[in-house]
């Protein structure tokens, strides 16, 4: 039977920066699925919060900054639960983001999906 539950979940997903001027909200309110065998690709304007978001997914939000509210749910579980060992498998096997200019990180004649 084919498991029908999104893959990945994220709910109401914020990230806050704290500064000696004041909290700054990087990402605020993100609720979004992605389906089992979807590949999500995030495209935006710089400086519009889309790294933070990939790196609040992955839980690599360093301080000042801090994953504020929110759920992330991968394959059922609470991704903001886990533990180190459980984040390292969960970084090294299921999710991943491409952080640089992506011209120069996938080939232009390849299909997303072929990487």
């Amino acid at each position: 039977m084919k498991d029908e539950r999104p893959l990945m979940q994220i709910r109401d997903l914020a990230v806050t920066y704290h500064t000696r001027l004041g909290d700054l909200s990087a990402v605020h309110g993100v609720s979004f699925d992605v389906q089992r065998g979807e590949i999500l690709g995030l495209v935006g304007e710089s400086g519009c919060g889309k790294s933070t978001l990939g790196k609040a997914l992955l839980r690599m939000i360093a301080p000042p900054g801090e994953i504020s509210s929110g759920q992330i749910i991968f394959d059922g579980q609470d991704v903001m639960e886990y533990d180190e060992r459980q984040l390292r498998d969960f970084r090294g096997r299921a999710a991943s983001m491409i952080f640089q200019d992506p011209m120069t990180s996938l080939n232009p004649v390849q299909r997303i999906d072929e990487h």
